[in-house]
C-alpha cells in the first residue's frame, strides 16, 4: 500500500497483540482505554437523550394546558374589543388560533376542605383552537357544558381528588374580589356544579387549575370583559420570535408573554441540570481518554529500539511523533465511534430495554402512582451528539501529545547501547 509509513506503523502498534507478554499487556491497556472512552461517550449520549426526553414530555404536557402566547392590557384592565385584537394577531402566519380568557387565583371549597387554585375562564367556542386539553374536553362533550349563567366548572383530576368531589357535586368558589358591606369587605362566594375533570399529565395543572365559562369568570372577578387573548402557534419553538413580531405589530399598549417566560424558572433549572450533568460525564470521558497517556508511554518505552532503527534509517523526529500520535488518535477514534454507536443504539431502544430490565429485576423505575411519566422517554439530538463526539476526539488527541513528543526525543545511540 502507498499509505505513509507513519500511518502503517501507528496502525500496527495499535493492533499489536503478539510478540510477548509485554506486548499483550500493552494491547490490553490500550483496549481498556478504548472501552473506557466508548462507555463514557455512550453514557453521555444516553443520559442527555433521557434528559431531553423528559424535558420534551413535560413541555408537551404543559403546553397541552397553557397557550403559547398571551396578549394582555398593560394597565391590567380587560380587553373590550378582544376579537379585533385576536384578528390582528392572526394576520401573522405563525398564529393558528386565538381565544379569550380570564385568569385569577381563588379558593375552592367543599365542606371543610379548601384548596387554592388558578381559575381560568374560557370560551368553549374558541378555546379548542388554542389548547389540546380543551380540544379533548370538547370532543368528550364536557367543554360545551360551560355555558354563561349556568355556573358549571371543570377541575383537574388531582384537585378533584383532594376535594373529594365527583361529577354533579356542588363546590364553592371564594373569589378575592370582595363586596363592601357595613361590616367590612367580604369575599365573593359562588356555588358551582362540577361537570367533569381533566387530566393533563402535569401535576401543577392537575392539582391547581379550574375551568369555568369566560363570561361567568368576568362577572365573578369583576373584569367585565376578558382579561386577555391566548394564541397558539404553528411552531412552539418560535414563541419568542413571534412574540417580538407581534409586539411590533400590536404596539406598546399590549403586554405579550410567551410560554418560555411564563415557565422560565423551570426551563432554566432543567438547562442548568443538563449542563452540569454533561460536564460531570465529560470528565469520565476525559479520564478514559487520558488513560491513553499511560498506554503510549509504555509503548514508547517498549519500542525504543524500533524508534532508534527508524531514526537511523532517516526518520525525522516529527515522523516518530506522528507514528505515536496516529496510534493514540486511532484508539480515540475507535473508542469514540464505538461509544457513538452504542449510545445511539441504547437511546433509540430505551422503550424496549428498560421494560426488559424491569422484568428481570422485578422492579419499576418510574411507578405511575408517583411519576406522571411511566415510561423512560428518550430524545437523542444531534445538537448534543456532535459536541460529545468532537470533545471526545479532541481529548484523545490531546492525550497523545506528551508521549509522542517523548518518543521524538529518543536518541538512537542511547536506545541501541544495550541491544
Amino acid at each position: 500500500m502507498n499509505w505513509p509509513y507513519e500511518l502503517q506503523v501507528g496502525w500496527r502498534y495499535t493492533r499489536a497483540g503478539r510478540g510477548g507478554r509485554r506486548n499483550r499487556f500493552i494491547s490490553f491497556i490500550s483496549g481498556v482505554s478504548m472501552l473506557g472512552i466508548a462507555l463514557g461517550v455512550a453514557a453521555l449520549i444516553i443520559v442527555l437523550s433521557v434528559m431531553n426526553g423528559f424535558q420534551k414530555e413535560v413541555r408537551d404536557r404543559m403546553l397541552s394546558v397553557v397557550a403559547h402566547v398571551e396578549l394582555m392590557n398593560y394597565t391590567g384592565e380587560g380587553l373590550p374589543d378582544w376579537k379585533a385584537l385576536a384578528a390582528q394577531a392572526k394576520q401573522n402566519p405563525a398564529v393558528t388560533g386565538a381565544a379569550p380568557f380570564v385568569s385569577a387565583q381563588a379558593l375552592i371549597a367543599r365542606g371543610e376542605d379548601m384548596r387554592g387554585a388558578i381559575v381560568r375562564g374560557v370560551d368553549p367556542a374558541y378555546e379548542p383552537s388554542v389548547t389540546p386539553i380543551a380540544a379533548q374536553l370538547a370532543k368528550e362533550g364536557l367543554l360545551q357544558q360551560l355555558k354563561p349563567g349556568e355556573w358549571n366548572m371543570i377541575l383537574g383530576v388531582e384537585l378533584a381528588r383532594q376535594l373529594g368531589v365527583q361529577k354533579g357535586d356542588k363546590i364553592t368558589l371564594v373569589a378575592p374580589a370582595g363586596k363592601v358591606t357595613p361590616v367590612g369587605v367580604l369575599p365573593t362566594l359562588k356555588q358551582f356544579t362540577l361537570v367533569g375533570v381533566f387530566q393533563a399529565g402535569h401535576y401543577e395543572y392537575d392539582s391547581g387549575l379550574a375551568l369555568i365559562d369566560v363570561e361567568d369568570a368576568a362577572k365573578l372577578f369583576r373584569t367585565v370583559t376578558p382579561s386577555g387573548v391566548q394564541l397558539r402557534l404553528q411552531d412552539v419553538q418560535r414563541a419568542r420570535e413571534v412574540s417580538a413580531e407581534l409586539q411590533r405589530t400590536l404596539g406598546p399598549s399590549v403586554y405579550i408573554r410567551d410560554w418560555t417566560r411564563t415557565n422560565a424558572n423551570w426551563f432554566d433549572a432543567v438547562q442548568v441540570e443538563k449542563r452540569m450533568m454533561g460536564i460531570i460525564l465529560t470528565l469520565i470521558v476525559a479520564v478514559a481518554a487520558f488513560n491513553l497517556v499511560s498506554t503510549l508511554v509504555m509503548t514508547v518505552t517498549d519500542k525504543q529500539a524500533d524508534i532508534a532503527i527508524l531514526r537511523t534509517l532517516g526518520a525525522s523526529p516529527g515522523s516518530i511523533m506522528g507514528v505515536f500520535m496516529i496510534q493514540g488518535a486511532l484508539a480515540g477514534v475507535m473508542g469514540t465511534l464505538g461509544g457513538l454507536g452504542l449510545g445511539l443504539l441504547v437511546a433509540h431502544n430505551l422503550d424496549v430495554i428498560v421494560p426488559f430490565i424491569e422484568k428481570v429485576l422485578h422492579t419499576t423505575f418510574l411507578p405511575p402512582s408517583i411519576y406522571v411519566i411511566s415510561s423512560m422517554p428518550s430524545d437523542p439530538q444531534w445538537a448534543d451528539i456532535i459536541p460529545i463526539t468532537v470533545i471526545s476526539l479532541l481529548l484523545a488527541f490531546a492525550a497523545t501529545i506528551y508521549p509522542s513528543m517523548r518518543a521524538s526525543w529518543v536518541q538512537p545511540a542511547e536506545a541501541l547501547r544495550y541491544e
